[in-house]
């Protein structure tokens, strides 16, 4: 699989756009998070590799789930990297 094919899309829910602004309760942390859909065979350190080397950012943490739509990666960036900016950048905002 070539690293170009792993991140389809970012996607885009109310649920989702909350998590990358941090407007929970809990700002720090349930926020700073972006999801995407990747390819189904991507595993978490193949997606954490490829996400680090796109957007020139660290990752903390990945969480995956299969759905109907795809297969969902939920990424949350390490502290000094901020969802907002990554998604700014692939055209959420």
């Amino acid at each position: 699989m070539k690293q170009s094919d792993v991140l389809i899309r970012p996607f885009v829910t109310e649920k989702a756009m909350n998590a990358v602004r941090g407007t929970s309760a809990q700002n720090l942390k349930d926020g700073n998070k972006i999801e995407f859909i990747v390819h189904r065979d991507a595993d978490k350190a193949l997606i954490k590799t490829v996400f680090e080397e796109r957007f020139e950012v660290k990752v903390d943490k990945i969480w995956t789930k299969i759905q109907k739509n795809g297969k969902h990666a939920i990424i949350k960036l390490s502290e000094g990297y901020t969802a907002e900016d990554v998604g700014m950048r692939v055209g959420v905002f």
